[in-house]
């Protein structure tokens, strides 16, 4: 038999799932609550916490413990090339730019045999960072040369898909990516951005997106929240 406050963790999370404890909801005080399973505070504090790191509530201390909008997970499947704003409209989000920048810089030594372009050439850096229904979901960058996008980017307000954006401003069909698949380092500033509490997990993609010629149009790096968005493969024997 699991521990008390487990059951009592998975109880008030089988509540908030059902709705019968809804967003917004605020807990009778820890002695009232404690008294009704009939346990200690300390067991029921326990089971609080984990519902805490689990993102099911927010403890706001001298006011009270709260239950906060869940948000439903965005499911990719990897062999399929989808924008992120595809993934997010076909989940049903409402997709938003947080933050946004086009930086112009000179390729790095990283870049320059994936991109096929020689070091110090210059590229255009486009960093973003995307919410879904207000809360921050996702951390970009993405590198392309502009050999390929020239002036594209200038004095232009960028939004949106940037496959769609390549497609309509240059013509440029990105038809396929290979991806490396990482866990990044918690001290990622990227990471920082999606770290909105304390049990998110945040995946890193290394993407080189090619034309139907395979020629590599642009390099990203996509970091993703993994309580957020979920990806599988299908494989097979």
């Amino acid at each position: 038999m699991s521990p008390r406050y487990m059951q009592i963790k998975n109880e008030l999370e089988d509540q908030i799932n059902r709705g019968i404890l809804p967003a917004g909801y605020r807990f009778p005080s820890e002695l009232e609550m404690a008294a009704k399973f009939g346990v200690s505070r300390e067991t029921f504090r326990t089971a609080v916490k984990r519902l805490e790191e689990e993102g099911k509530v927010r403890v706001q201390h001298g006011v009270g413990t709260f239950v906060i909008r869940q948000l439903d997970h965005v499911p990719s499947n990897l062999t399929r090339l989808q924008s992120t704003s595809e993934m997010l409209q076909a989940a049903g989000r409402q997709e938003s730019d947080q933050h946004q920048s086009v930086l112009y810089g000179e390729c790095k030594e990283e870049w320059a045999s994936i991109l096929n372009i020689g070091i110090g050439d210059p590229v255009i850096i486009l960093e973003r960072d995307r919410t879904a229904n207000g809360e921050p979901v996702m951390s970009s960058i993405y590198i392309l040369p502009r050999s390929i996008v020239g002036n594209a980017f200038d004095n232009t307000s960028f939004s949106g898909s940037l496959l769609h954006f390549l497609e309509q401003k240059l013509g440029i069909f990105v038809k396929k990516s290979q991806t490396e698949i990482k866990v990044p380092q918690q001290a990622d500033p990227h990471v920082k951005v999606l770290m909105v509490r304390p049990s998110t997990t945040v995946l890193l993609m290394k993407q080189t997106h090619y034309d139907e010629n395979n020629f590599p149009i642009f390099y990203a790096y996509d970091y993703f929240r993994n309580d957020v968005f979920q990806f599988w493969v299908d494989r097979v024997r």
